[in-house]
């Protein structure tokens, strides 16, 4: 094991994610303006494509940091078939769901029912995956990556650890060990799984419907009734981390690039759905 996941593992990952989300809300300006412009430096933040693209408009650094684009920035593929990536980030994994098992890394899988918990059913065996993990510069925003109703959120307690690839590579379960949010989606090409990872220093993860707090203290199942266009927001992550799609088997058919490496913006199709 490494030393950096040897460390993840000895610090107080929920308190040290605790006290990185008191000073993130803080809207004190000689915390909130430093910390947004040493980040905006460090990680080349490209504010041209920002609502508000000047960095003193932002009253704390969360706010930065899940800052709105400007109309137009984030086209959503027009096609009526079309899946559209939920972020941006860079794709971890892709694949097939076989034998309940998805993959992870290189020689890493890990169990579908632990990962979507009451959201397993057995109608995803035999289905398309994809893993996007969000890179600090990225914007932050979760979108329904095709249209449907919200009819189960299950907030799941759990670990903080790192969700880069050296944790990846090395953590087995990793996904199915952290904290996360599945929200079960039912739309045109059945049952569709959005799965909000939490990670080490990820102070929250929201949604635009409100729920439990993350981190979350239990697991608590609730069932919903909410309809969302291809492409409306979801949520978002305070700090990044990575979203899992999973759809049912034969209905959504992957496109042919997408692969490990692969650079997505939100909006973009992925995907296409084969009914």
């Amino acid at each position: 094991m490494s030393a950096f996941v040897r460390l993840q593992n000895l610090l107080p990952q929920h308190g040290l994610s605790r006290a990185v989300g008191r000073l993130a809300a803080s809207e004190a300006r000689w915390i909130s303006a430093p910390l947004i412009r040493t980040f905006a430096r460090a990680y080349k933040v490209n504010m041209t494509e920002a609502e508000h693209a000047d960095l003193a408009a932002y009253h704390s650094f969360n706010d930065f940091f899940t800052r709105p684009l400007k109309p137009g920035a984030r086209p959503i593929d027009p096609a009526p078939d079309s899946v559209v990536s939920p972020a941006d980030g860079v794709v971890s994994q892709t694949g097939i769901i076989e034998d309940g098992q998805l993959l992870q890394a290189k020689g890493i899988q890990y169990s579908f029912n632990a990962l979507a918990d009451a959201c397993a059913h057995p109608a995803f065996e035999g289905g398309a995956f994809a893993t996007i993990y969000l890179s600090p510069k990225d914007y932050h925003r979760v979108h329904i990556p095709f249209a449907g109703r919200l009819v189960r959120t299950v907030s799941i307690p759990g670990k903080l650890f790192s969700v880069n690839a050296t944790t990846e590579a090395e953590i087995e379960g990793l996904f199915a060990v952290n904290e996360r949010l599945v929200c079960e989606f039912e739309t045109e090409v059945g049952r569709m799984l959005v799965v909000l990872v939490g990670a080490m220093i990820v102070a929250s993860i929201e949604t635009v419907w409100g729920g439990p707090p993350s981190p979350y203290r239990t697991k608590q199942v609730t069932e919903h009734g909410l309809a969302f266009e291809k492409g409306a927001e979801i949520g978002r992550f305070l700090l990044g981390s990575t979203v899992i799609l999973a759809f049912e088997r034969d209905l959504v058919r992957l496109h042919n690039g997408l692969a490990a490496g692969s650079v997505v913006r939100m909006g973009e199709a992925i995907g296409v759905g084969t009914q």
